[in-house]
């Protein structure tokens, strides 16, 4: 993704609701100057459906300035929660960041989002650390769990 790929980051918002962007963001609004910041350190994916509509959003990098440790961001579609979107492009970040010498892929997510905490406890071994509302959990990528969709290292 890039800056231009806005409109279709404008496309995805769209389609979640306030609370979700809450959950993700911290916020409800989203403009293209966030984006251009994250573009700064991260790499960004748009998952596409076949109607070519945008239904997750993917950001993965060594935002954390700890070597080895890559950071993830991640959202799916409101109307499309639960149908494996958000683990299959979880695990192809994952592999991403191992094969770019990641150790560790680290998330901060709010403590009531349950469907995303266990999404990371899937990928591998986890450890998750509370910071208020917040959990930070730190996924071993030596000990990746493989699934269907991601090809062995």
């Amino acid at each position: 993704m890039t800056e231009a790929d806005w409109d279709l980051v404008a496309a995805f918002h769209a389609q979640c609701s306030e609370q979700n962007l809450l959950r993700r963001w911290g916020r409800t609004r989203i403009t293209p100057r966030d984006l251009s910041q994250l573009l700064g350190h991260t790499q960004c994916w748009v998952g596409l459906g076949t109607d070519e509509r945008p239904l997750a959003l993917v950001c993965v990098g060594p935002v954390s300035r700890e070597p080895g440790v890559f950071d993830l961001g991640l959202q799916v579609v409101d109307h499309r929660h639960r149908q494996g979107i958000g683990t299959a492009v979880a695990r192809q970040a994952a592999l991403l960041a191992r094969t770019r010498g990641g150790h560790t892929l680290a998330a901060f997510v709010h403590a009531s989002n349950a469907p995303m905490l266990r999404l990371l406890d899937r990928l591998g071994p986890t450890r998750h650390s509370r910071d208020g509302p917040y959990v930070e959990v730190r996924v071993d990528l030596d000990a990746l769990t493989p699934g269907p969709e991601m090809a062995p290292p």
